[in-house]
């Protein structure tokens, strides 16, 4: 549970350096909430990563299973990477309300430019990890991102200034 009561799982859209993991580290000092990281599982997975498609299928398969765990123990969830595909933020609503979880999908809206800026390269570390992105990975997952439809309750925020007491003002925490 979080503070302010019933488990609630937070997914995030947004870009690679859009500042998804700044808002998730934020929501996790305030509720409570489990962080799981994508970024840093995937490198606990596997040392030297090769983002292959069956190297992400057992990631995913991983967190899921453990957001479902944690959500099933009455606990809040936050889901550290880019939901930019419908589909896989519909299953995880699904997941959600399993458990009588609340689901907040968090848009971070940032320019690609200045996302692409902070995400590319061989950085020495980026929120405390070392991870190396290239422009053709950015550009990949860019390139398929979905953005929120009509019909999905989202919270935008601006990534491209990361101002922590008023994120957590517009997620109300």
């Amino acid at each position: 549970m979080t503070k302010k009561g019933k488990a609630r799982l937070y997914l995030f859209i947004g870009a690679p350096g859009a500042g998804k993991t700044a808002t998730a580290l934020a929501i996790a000092e305030a509720t409570g909430a489990k962080h799981l990281w994508a970024d840093t599982e995937r490198h606990k997975l596997f040392p030297n990563p090769t983002h292959s498609q069956a190297e992400s299928d057992q990631l995913y398969k991983q967190l899921n299973d453990a957001a479902e765990y944690l959500l099933a123990k009455g606990k809040s969830v936050i889901y550290d990477t880019n939901f930019n595909h419908y589909a896989d933020r519909q299953h995880m609503r699904e997941i959600a309300a399993r458990h009588n979880a609340g689901t907040v999908l968090i848009w971070i809206n940032t320019p690609l430019e200045t996302a692409k800026k902070r995400a590319v390269g061989d950085h020495e570390t980026r929120n405390g990890y070392h991870l190396i992105m290239t422009e053709a990975q950015f550009d990949s997952i860019v390139g398929k991102l979905e953005p929120p439809r009509k019909d999905e309750k989202i919270i935008k925020i601006d990534g491209t200034k990361f101002d922590k007491q008023k994120v957590l003002a517009q997620l109300s925490l």
